[in-house]
C-alpha cells in the first residue's frame, strides 16, 4: 500500500509500506487518539494535547520501517538503480556513458570501431531495449551501433519536472551526444519520437549524416490551415492527457498490448520504479507540434527546408498496421530528393513499435539500405 508522506522533503515521493505494518499503523494512531484525549484531559488545554498528538504522529512516521524508492541523485534529478535493468532477456550489452547538458546519458555502442555508424534512437516510452533485436544483426554485417537512451528514459537521468522536457532540449541533448561521440557518416534511423528529434539533429547537422532511414514517425510542420498529425494521433494525444491528470503511464503494460507480447512488459517498466521517474514519458505526447503556434513547428518547418533538398539516401521502412503514423512514408517519399529510387518497404504484421515485432527484418532492411548505397 502506498502512503504519501507528510512533510517529505522529496516532494512528490512515494514510502512503499506493506499492508501488515499499514494495520499496524492504523491501531497505533487509534492509541494515540485515545492518548489525545487523555493530554486534554490531564493537561486542560486543546492546543497543547494536538500539538503532542501531532508531534507523536510525526515520530511515528519516521520510525515505520519504510524504503525509499527514488533514487534523487540531486534535486529535480532522479537516476534508476542499476538493479532494474538485471537479467532482461536479449538485453546484455555493456552500459555506456556521457555527461550531457549536466544529465548522465546512456548508450549502447556495439559492434566494430572502424564500421560504418547506425545511429538509432527511440520514442515515448520506450528506450534502448526496443532495439536489442536489431543490433546483433547490424552488427555481424558490419556496421557500428550507437543506441541511446533518451534524457528521462532507460539508463540515463530523468528530470522529475515535465517543463523540462521540451522538444528543443531533447535535440540539443542528442545533438551533443553525437558532437562529443564525434561521429560522421552516420546512418540514422529513427522511430516514434526518435524520429521527430533525430530529423532535427540531422537537419541542424547534415555534414555529420550520410544515410537516413525511418519508420512509424514524422516530423509534423502545421501551418495555420492544416495540421499534419492523423485522428489516432489526436485520440492518443487526448488519452495521454488523461494518464497526466492521473498522474501515471503504464508504459510496460502500453508496449506489451501494442506487440502482444506480454513478456517484455517487465523490461519497458523497468526504468520507472514509481510514477516520478516519468515525467517525459507522461508529457512527450503533449509536446507533438499540433499547431503552428506549437514550440517547435517553426523549426520543423525550416528542417522541412532542408529536407525538401536532401539529396543524399532517405529510406522509408512503415509498419502496416500503425493508424497514428499511417501514410506518414508517402509524404517523405514524394518530398525529399534523396528517398527516389530507394526501395521503401511497408514490414507487414508489425504495429506502432515495429522494431519489437518485426526487428529482424527491419534490421536487414536497413543494412541492405547501407550497402545499397555505399558512402
Amino acid at each position: 500500500m502506498l502512503l504519501r508522506e507528510a512533510n517529505d522533503e522529496q516532494k512528490g515521493r512515494y514510502r512503499n509500506i506493506s499492508m501488515g505494518e499499514s494495520m499496524k499503523f492504523s491501531t497505533k494512531i487509534l492509541k494515540l487518539r485515545y492518548f489525545d484525549r487523555s493530554f486534554r484531559f490531564l493537561f486542560g488545554q486543546r492546543r497543547t494535547a494536538m500539538s503532542l498528538f501531532r508531534l507523536l504522529q510525526l515520530v511515528l512516521i519516521m520510525s515505520l520501517p519504510v524504503k525509499l524508492i527514488a533514487d534523487e541523485i540531486r534535486p529535480g534529478v532522479l537516476r534508476t538503480p542499476d538493479s532494474r535493468f538485471e537479467n532482461l532477456p536479449g538485453y546484455d550489452f555493456k552500459p555506456n556513458y556521457l555527461n550531457v547538458r549536466g544529465y548522465r546519458v546512456h548508450y549502447l555502442d556495439e559492434g566494430p570501431s572502424d564500421g560504418e555508424v547506425v545511429f538509432m534512437l527511440h520514442g515515448e516510452p520506450s528506450w534502448s531495449f526496443l532495439y536489442r533485436k536489431m543490433i546483433p544483426i547490424l552488427n555481424r554485417a558490419g556496421f557500428r551501433t550507437i543506441v541511446p537512451d533518451l534524457i528521462g528514459f532507460g539508463r540515463s537521468d530523468k528530470p522529475i519536472s515535465m517543463e523540462t522536457h521540451t522538444y528543443l532540449f531533447h535535440v540539443d541533448a542528442m545533438t551533443e551526444l553525437v558532437e562529443q561521440l564525434n561521429l560522421h557518416d552516420v546512418t540514422f534511423f529513427g522511430q516514434d519520437w526518435g524520429g521527430l528529434i533525430g530529423l532535427r539533429v540531422v537537419a541542424e547537422n547534415e555534414e555529420r549524416f550520410a544515410r537516413v532511414a525511418i519508420g512509424n514517425t514524422g516530423l509534423p510542420a502545421p501551418t495555420s490551415t492544416k495540421s499534419p498529425t492523423t485522428p489516432a494521433f489526436m485520440n492518443w494525444k487526448a488519452l495521454n492527457q488523461r494518464m497526466i491528470d492521473a498522474g501515471d503511464i503504464p508504459t510496460g503494460r502500453m508496449i506489451a498490448n501494442s506487440t502482444g507480447d506480454p513478456s517484455v512488459q517487465v523490461a519497458y517498466d523497468a526504468p520507472f520504479p514509481d510514477p516520478s521517474y516519468k515525467a517525459g514519458a507522461l508529457i512527450m505526447p503533449q509536446r507533438v507540434p499540433v499547431s503552428v503556434n506549437y514550440p517547435g513547428a517553426v523549426a520543423n518547418a525550416a528542417a522541412w527546408e532542408i529536407f525538401r533538398r536532401w539529396e543524399k539516401p532517405f529510406l522509408t521502412a512503415f509498419s502496416d498496421s500503425d493508424p497514428v503514423t499511417a501514410g506518414g512514408d508517402v509524404i517523405f517519399q514524394r518530398e525529399v530528393p534523396g528517398a527516389q529510387g530507394q526501395n521503401h518497404v511497408t514490414i507487414k504484421g508489425a504495429g506502432h513499435f515495429l522494431q519489437e515485432q518485426k526487428g529482424e527484418e527491419l534490421a536487414e532492411v536497413i543494412a541492405e539500405f547501407m550497402r545499397n548505397n555505399p558512402l
